[in-house]
């Protein structure tokens, strides 16, 4: 027996890139999404956490995803959705058990995960939220669990003994760092200081299929073990993704998958060099209308470079200069000026320096050297 589980996760719904609304692009790739559980009729869809991007979500993202959750019910594929740590799980599962007869089963906690969605004749879906250790202590009356790993394996521990019972093939949607997966470094909320936040890969094992959310890059952590990655590219650091979602034909004992891409209705990109070159380089055109990052490679300060580089792309939301490491013998600016004492010029050469990108010039000392003497004869004269 087969069960196929069309697998997607971190939608993020509300959020912003650097203050520019994503929700009409949201909306764009949903709907593919809906296309494709169209196309595909899968036997599951699984959203595996991050629902919104915050606890309080807007409006206006609620409004999509009522939208969406109606179109996949509609279709007739059971739908199973759980919160991630960016999600309130008590908000997210609002009016669960009357959905669940339209066949979409939110969780919004903890305390259900061993009660598996049954997918008639065809599987099971354990749906695992994110889990907070001081809840999981007040859940089983156990004030020795600490961390979010030993969390995790108490509450996984009597899912994989139900799931070891079944017959058919058997899923877990969780919203977790597994170990041996790759973090995304500035698009997640942060739920980990080195390892204390991760799970041991063994924790999540004994299912057929692990459809996980929380990191953003689509990858596999082991065999049957995967992210689906984030809907959207939600940083400047994941424009080099291929977002989409994930297919799985799970059996018992062996899976097949295979991502399936959505096409944005505006990348994320990163563009580098002088000012000019960004304003008439012909290869630049396609980006027009895309969400921008810019590098200037400028010598020294540029006066309004995004205003115009928003002339040519109206949706440049950063410009960065181009970082230059300081010289062994330079140290960082701080240094340089824990070291100029109450040197004003050295202050400045280093601070010219830092933001510049290169040496003063003997002009530019001139200037700053005339600049002091004007203020030093000012406060004399007062």
């Amino acid at each position: 027996m087969t069960l196929r589980v069309l697998h997607t996760a971190d939608w993020h719904l509300g959020r912003a890139l650097h203050e520019e609304p994503l929700l009409d692009d949201q909306v764009w790739a949903l709907d593919q999404l809906v296309t494709l559980a169209k196309d595909e009729r899968p036997d599951a869809v699984v959203v595996a956490g991050d629902v919104y991007d915050r606890a309080i979500p807007p409006a206006e993202a609620v409004a999509v995803l009522d939208d969406v959750l109606t179109r996949l019910a509609d279709l007739r594929v059971p739908v199973v959705i759980i919160a991630g740590n960016h999600d309130s799980g008590e908000r997210l599962s609002f009016g669960g058990r009357l959905l669940a007869g339209r066949g979409v089963h939110l969780r919004g906690a903890v305390a259900q995960a061993h009660e598996p969605v049954e997918i008639p004749g065809k599987g099971f879906v354990y749906a695992l939220p994110f889990v907070d250790p001081d809840v999981v202590r007040g859940l089983l009356g156990d004030e020795e669990i600490r961390g979010h790993a030993a969390a995790t394996e108490r509450l996984l521990a009597r899912v994989r003994a139900d799931a070891a019972s079944r017959l058919l093939p058997t899923v877990l949607v969780a919203h977790s760092f597994v170990q041996g997966a790759t973090q995304t470094p500035d698009s997640e909320r942060p739920i980990i200081v080195g390892t204390a936040g991760s799970v041991p890969s063994g924790t999540v094992a004994g299912f057929d299929y692990v459809a996980l959310g929380h990191l953003h890059a689509p990858q596999a952590v082991s065999d049957g073990v995967r992210y689906s990655g984030s809907l959207l590219k939600y940083s400047f650091a994941e424009a080099a993704h291929a977002k989409g979602a994930v297919l799985a034909e799970v059996q018992r004992g062996r899976v097949t998958a295979r991502s399936i891409p959505l096409d944005a209705k505006r990348d994320v990109v990163r563009i580098q060099g002088v000012l000019q070159e960004l304003l008439s380089r012909e290869d630049l055109e396609k980006h027009r209308s895309d969400l921008v990052e810019a590098t200037l490679e400028d010598e020294g300060y540029v006066l309004d470079a995004k205003r115009k580089l928003q002339e040519r792309f109206p949706h440049v939301v950063s410009v960065v200069r181009k970082e230059l490491a300081a010289a062994p013998d330079q140290g960082s600016f701080g240094q340089q000026v824990a070291g100029a004492g109450h040197d004003d010029m050295k202050l400045f050469e280093g601070f010219f320096r830092s933001v510049g990108g290169g040496e003063a010039s003997p002009e530019q000392r001139r200037v700053f050297a005339d600049a002091l003497a004007a203020v030093d004869r000012k406060e004399r004269s007062a």
